[in-house]
C-alpha cells in the first residue's frame, strides 16, 4: 500500500500512530503544569524557519511527521494551562478530550440515521435535557417540555439561525419569497456579540436596520431605552420582529435583564432570542441559575458548552421553544437523503431540520463528560469558576494600583491596573491616553515572557482594560494572586 491510500494499514500505521498518541498524552500533561510557559512566542520568521509551513510535492517520512507534531505542540498556545485567561474558553478536560478523540476516530456525520445511530440517539438525549433546563421555569421539574434543538458549528451560526427563525415566524412566506418590500428590524445591546451584525447583512435585513440599544452602568441592556426605540422605529414604517438579549457579554459580563424584555416583546408581538453562549452554563447551578430568571420565556437560546462549561471546542446549540419550527423553516426534502420509504422511522433523520448538510458529531464529547461528571459535576464547576471571580473581585479592591471598571456580575472581571509613574497623575489632561497604552504594554512583555495571557480592550469612552474570565476549573485561588503579582512585577518596571 502507497502513502497516498487513505485506509490504516496495521503493519505501516500502528506504531506511527502508537507514537502519535505518546506524543499528544505527554503534550496533555505538560500543557498544564505551572512551570511551563503558556506559550513560547517566536516571531512569524523564526517560526517559519523552525515548522516547515509550506506543502511540498513529494511526501515526507513518518519520522519527520512526528517532529513536526512536536514542533506544532511545543509553539502552540497551551489554552489548558492555569494561566490561560485570554479568551472565553480554556482547560482541557480530560473527558472532553476523550470524546474529542472518539468523534474524530469515527469520522461521522448526522444527518440520516442509518449513517449516524448512535449519534443521533446521543443528540436527542442531550437536546432534551438542556430543554427541560432552560424551558422549565416554575414548572413542575418532571413536566415534559416541548421544543427542539441543534448543534450549530459555534454561537455565531447559532445566533444567525435564531434570526432566520424569527423571520420566518413573523412571515413564513420568506422562506420562499425572500424579503423584498419588508422593512424588518431587530434590537439588541451595544455591548451585544458582532454577529448580529454580521448575519442581519447575511439574511437579508442589513446592518443598518440593526438598532444598537444604550446600556447601563453595569453594560446591561436599557430597557426604557429599548422601548423608546422599538415605538420610534414602529413610527418610521418599519417592521419590529425580533430582540436579541444577552446572558453574558463578551467584556463585561453582563446579562440583560430578561424578565422586562420579554414582556416588552410580548407586547410588540417581536420574537425574543436571548444569546447565552457564555453565560448559558450558569443553568447548571441551583446557586446561580437566577442570573438567568425568565430566560424560559425566550422564544430561542444559544449555549456554548465549549465555553463556561470547558468542553473542547468547539460544542454550541441553538435551542427554541417551538416545536417544528426547524423544519418549517428549512426543510428541502432532499430525495437522494430523506427518502420517505425507508425501512426505519424517518423521524430520526434529523438532517433536514438543519442549514447545513455533513454535521461533525459535537455532541459526542459534551455526552461524555455529563456521563463522567454528571449534572452534579458541570454544577460543582461552575460555582467553582464563580468563587474565583469573587476572589478576584476582592483582591482587586484590596490591591494599589488596581482598579474596578464597573461591578461584576458574572465570572468576568474588568479592572485597570495603574503603574507606579500613574498613580500621581489622574488629574492630569491626558491620563487616559498615558493609560490606554499601559496594558498593550503588559500583553506584550508577559506574552514573551509566556508567564500569563489575559485579554486587554477598550470599551466606548473608556480607556483599555484588562478582563479575567476563567473557565479552567483547574484554576486555584493561588493562581488569582499569581495573575495579580504577574501583573504588578511586569507593571512596576514600565
Amino acid at each position: 500500500m502507497s502513502d497516498w491510500e487513505n485506509s490504516p494499514v496495521q503493519e505501516k500505521h500502528k506504531c506511527f500512530l502508537t507514537q502519535l498518541a505518546s506524543i499528544l498524552i505527554e503534550n496533555v500533561f505538560d500543557g498544564v503544569r505551572r512551570d511551563e510557559p503558556v506559550i513560547r512566542w517566536r516571531e512569524p520568521a523564526h517560526l517559519s524557519e523552525i515548522i516547515p509551513f509550506n506543502v511540498q510535492e513529494e511526501p515526507k517520512s513518518q519520522e519527520l511527521i512526528l517532529e513536526m507534531i512536536k514542533n506544532v505542540y511545543k509553539f502552540s498556545v497551551k489554552t489548558g494551562h492555569p494561566y490561560f485567561m485570554n479568551q472565553l474558553f480554556s482547560g482541557l478536560d480530560p473527558y472532553g478530550l476523550a470524546g474529542q478523540w472518539l468523534t474524530d476516530s469515527l469520522n461521522a456525520s448526522i444527518y440520516t440515521y442509518e449513517v449516524a445511530p448512535v449519534v443521533t440517539l446521543m443528540e436527542q438525549s442531550v437536546i432534551s435535557e438542556m430543554l427541560k433546563m432552560f424551558y422549565r421555569g416554575n414548572e413542575d421539574q418532571d413536566s415534559e417540555v416541548s421544543g427542539d434543538g441543534m448543534f450549530c458549528p459555534g454561537g455565531s451560526y447559532a445566533n444567525g439561525t435564531a434570526i432566520n427563525l424569527a423571520r420566518f415566524w413573523l412571515r413564513p412566506e420568506t422562506k420562499n419569497c425572500g424579503i423584498a418590500g419588508l422593512q424588518l428590524v431587530i434590537f439588541t445591546s451595544e455591548d451585544a456579540h458582532y454577529s448580529i451584525l454580521k448575519w442581519s447583512n447575511m439574511c437579508g435585513i442589513g446592518e443598518k436596520n440593526v438598532v444598537l440599544v444604550a446600556t447601563d452602568e453595569l453594560g446591561r441592556m436599557d430597557v426604557d431605552d429599548l422601548e423608546a426605540n422599538v415605538l420610534k422605529e414602529k413610527e418610521r414604517g418599519k417592521t419590529v420582529f425580533m430582540v436579541s438579549a444577552t446572558a453574558g457579554t463578551t467584556v463585561l459580563g453582563a446579562i440583560d435583564r430578561l424578565d422586562e424584555i420579554a414582556d416588552i416583546c410580548e407586547k410588540h408581538s417581536m420574537w425574543l432570542h436571548v444569546d447565552a453562549a457564555w453565560g448559558g452554563g450558569l443553568i447548571f447551578s441551583r446557586v446561580h441559575r437566577t442570573l438567568l430568571k425568565s430566560i424560559h420565556r425566550a422564544d430561542s437560546i444559544t449555549f456554548n458548552p465549549h465555553k463556561l462549561l470547558a468542553v473542547p471546542q468547539q460544542c454550541s446549540l441553538l435551542l427554541t421553544r417551538h416545536s417544528g419550527i426547524f423544519e418549517a423553516a428549512h426543510s428541502r426534502k432532499a430525495s437522494y437523503l430523506f427518502q420517505r420509504d425507508k425501512f426505519y422511522p424517518t423521524n430520526l433523520d434529523v438532517g433536514d431540520k438543519y442549514m447545513q448538510c455533513g454535521r461533525r458529531a459535537d455532541v459526542i464529547k459534551f455526552w461524555i463528560m455529563w456521563q463522567a461528571k454528571g449534572t452534579s459535576g458541570f454544577e460543582k464547576h461552575v460555582d467553582h469558576l464563580m468563587s474565583l471571580s469573587r476572589h478576584m473581585k476582592e483582591e482587586i479592591e484590596r490591591r494599589d494600583g488596581f482598579e474596578l471598571v464597573t461591578k461584576p456580575s458574572f465570572v468576568n472581571v474588568c479592572f485597570w491596573y495603574v503603574p507606579p509613574f500613574l498613580r500621581d497623575a489622574k488629574e492630569t489632561h491626558n491620563y487616559n491616553e498615558r493609560l490606554h497604552k499601559v496594558a498593550p504594554k503588559m500583553k506584550e512583555i508577559m506574552t514573551k515572557r509566556g508567564s500569563l495571557m489575559i485579554s486587554y480592550q477598550p470599551l466606548r469612552q473608556k480607556p483599555n482594560f484588562f478582563r479575567f474570565v476563567v473557565q479552567n476549573s483547574g484554576v486555584l485561588g493561588s493562581d488569582v494572586i499569581y495573575v495579580l503579582e504577574e501583573l504588578e512585577r511586569i507593571g512596576k518596571n514600565l
